[in-house]
């Protein structure tokens, strides 16, 4: 055998060492990626925002079963949710859980009352056809300029429904999905007021008065009250989000800006409670409640 200094053994070893080590990295390249954690959809950055939500709560999740429109997945239930379905008449398949079972499935401190329904988001509802002026249903279309809390979105869902409110549009961007705390704020809202997505908002606020509407918006500094916006054609009432108000833009497109008059002990409403006086005022006489 062939002897071989101290530095050629040195050069040998490191030379292997490198060989090895640029061979697990080449094949570390072809080889597939695994996630050391598993697929969460309630975390996952790569969740399908058009893909299925989950509703929770059993006013929004009850409207859901009753909604022809809305395909359900998977209904899960406690006892005690369940016996509050049938005592409302409302027949569905579900699968009996304990709470915390169901706790497990929702976001952390969702409150689901052991009632949560797993669904497909509904169909979006398009400006020209939800939005057309009928004679029988006068009601508002409410518009909300980059409103982004869902607390305060469903809210305002659910006075949207009480009102008699045509749809709401929202900003496709900034609007959370109609799901979660979302609905369960809207008390099932969601599935009676239809909603609009608008890429831009001023466009489509110019859409409706192209259409018959006449836009008031609300904003502190407004120069008409409430009270006094006429009642000649169809209205859309136009909200901003609290603090920023309504974008420049969006006033000025708007045909009036209006103020609710309120005590000088307090600055503003919060944009949900202003969202329920002013559809109250601008409704009052407008005869869209059906008699129970």
């Amino acid at each position: 055998m062939q002897g071989c200094s101290g530095a050629q053994a040195s050069y040998s070893l490191e030379n292997a060492f490198l060989r090895f080590f640029l061979g697990i990295i080449e094949k570390d390249a072809y080889a597939p990626r695994m996630n050391k954690k598993p697929y969460d959809p309630k975390t996952s950055k790569e969740k399908d925002p058009d893909g299925p939500v989950w509703l929770y709560g059993r006013h929004a999740v009850a409207a859901a079963i009753n909604n022809p429109a809305r395909k359900i997945h998977r209904l899960v239930a406690t006892l005690n949710a369940a016996k509050w379905l049938e005592e409302r008449g409302i027949d569905a398949r579900y699968q009996d859980l304990k709470p915390d079972a169901i706790d497990g499935m929702l976001t952390p401190g969702s409150v689901h009352q052991g009632l949560a329904a797993h669904v497909d988001q509904l169909p979006r509802a398009r400006l020209k056809e939800t939005c057309q002026p009928e004679p029988k249903s006068p009601g508002p279309v409410v518009v909300l300029d980059q409103i982004t809390d869902p607390q305060n979105i469903g809210a305002i869902f659910r006075s949207a429904a009480a009102f008699g409110a045509k749809a709401v549009i929202v900003q496709e961007r900034r609007t959370p999905v109609l799901a979660g705390v979302l609905a369960k704020a809207a008390a099932g809202a969601v599935e009676t007021v239809p909603c609009v997505q608008a890429v831009n908002i001023a466009r489509a606020l110019a859409a409706l008065k192209e259409m018959g509407y006449f836009c008031a918006g609300l904003a502190g500094d407004g120069g008409t009250d409430i009270s006094e916006v006429p009642r000649t054609k169809p209205m859309a009432f136009v909200l901003g989000a609290e603090g920023a108000g309504l974008r420049q833009l969006v006033g000025e497109t708007c045909d009036t800006l209006v103020r609710i008059p309120i005590s000088a002990a307090m600055d503003s409403l919060n944009v949900s409670n202003a969202a329920a006086v002013g559809l109250y005022e601008l409704t009052r006489g407008v005869p869209f409640i059906a008699e129970k």
